[in-house]
């Protein structure tokens, strides 16, 4: 957060508001749609909050993979793919609705997140929620509390990478009481910059800390740290000798996936009107918070919906007869009634 507001504060002394500031900050970081989203940014952060809601869209609305009319989306081939469901988590942890938008609709929602979690939603106020048969509403919230085993110690402020700005660091050093030691398993230690650890908390939840300078996908990064910790043959245990030392975080971000907004879904007549997705994560050393929310809003079009067709000549129809290549038929006929022609057959 102090490396935020640095930022911020140096820009504003070059004459730039709160507001531009923070969206020029947070154009750094490139918020991806699916866990297999490509980005060439340095900076990158996935939730699977949206895939929940792209995932019902599919599942309960459409029941097929969502493909634009005239348009190749790359983040909805990325979305189609599944590759995070709300099987992956427990259902305590996430609440999804879709329906007809009402002002009733936006009350259910309200009501239940806070019969749930005991939180008010941050994005339902920027829709407009008239009574409308015309527009779907389909929402997800992911919500995760959680502490680790035991508070690691807070650690003297350090930099991090090429950044000389000091940040809030906690962990485990020489100091520290071997309590902590049962928060955290090593996976594996190759190298000085190829390191995994799995952080322990009081729930089912693990955090995963994998330092690498690669540059893939997140779903490569997640294979490749179990690839490496199925084949290191050291010491799982963390012991004495060693150290530990992760920054905290305190992230609140909004962003939007216009890669599949505006186009007509193949086999309807709607389009995605609207998306968002909130991220808000907070890591120190008692735990993490998370809370995020997506939303999709689907509006109709006035085009008519593409069904299975029929074709099946069963009232009044032309045939022709031509040969391959040629301009003009050698033989045609209307029917009107097929029976009156059949009855020529001798």
């Amino acid at each position: 957060m102090k490396k935020l507001l640095t930022a911020i504060a140096v820009l504003i002394l070059s004459g730039i508001s709160v507001q531009t500031a923070e969206a020029q900050m947070a154009k750094n970081i490139d918020v991806l749609p699916a866990l297999t989203s490509e980005s060439t940014a340095q900076n990158r952060i996935w939730v699977g909050t949206f895939q929940i809601v792209w995932n019902e869209l599919m599942d309960e609305i459409l029941h097929k993979p969502i493909k634009f009319a005239g348009y190749d989306s790359i983040d909805a081939k990325e979305l189609n793919k599944k590759t995070f469901t709300k099987s992956y988590l427990n259902n305590n942890s996430y609440y999804v609705k879709s329906d007809i938008v009402s002002p009733d609709l936006k009350t259910e929602i309200e009501t239940a997140i806070k019969n749930k979690f005991n939180e008010t939603s941050d994005i339902l106020d920027l829709f407009d929620w008239s009574y409308d048969p015309q527009r779907l509403f389909i929402y997800a919230m992911l919500k995760k509390d959680f502490k680790f085993k035991v508070p690691f110690d807070k650690l003297p402020q350090r930099t991090f990478g090429q950044n000389p700005t000091l940040i809030d660091y906690f962990g485990i050093n020489e100091d520290s009481s071997r309590r902590l030691y049962k928060n955290v398993s090593v996976m594996f230690y190759n190298a000085n910059n190829d390191f995994a650890v799995k952080l322990f908390t009081k729930s089912k939840d693990i955090v995963i800390l994998y330092r690498t300078d690669d540059d893939t996908t997140f779903d490569n990064y997640f294979k490749n740290v179990n690839e490496k910790a199925e084949k290191y043959m050291g010491s799982r245990s963390f012991n004495g000798d060693d150290k530990l030392s992760v920054p905290d975080f305190n992230i609140d971000l909004e962003t939007n996936f216009p890669d599949v907004e505006k186009h007509r879904i193949k086999g309807t007549n709607y389009e995605i009107d609207q998306t968002i997705e909130t991220i808000k994560f907070k890591m120190d050393n008692h735990g993490v918070k998370l809370k995020s929310e997506a939303a999709i809003m689907m509006k109709c079009l006035s085009l008519p919906v593409e069904r299975g067709r029929n074709f099946s000549y069963n009232d009044n129809f032309v045939l022709f007869l031509i040969e391959s290549g040629k301009k003009t038929p050698y033989y045609a006929m209307r029917v009107h009634d097929a029976e009156t022609f059949n009855k020529t057959s001798k």
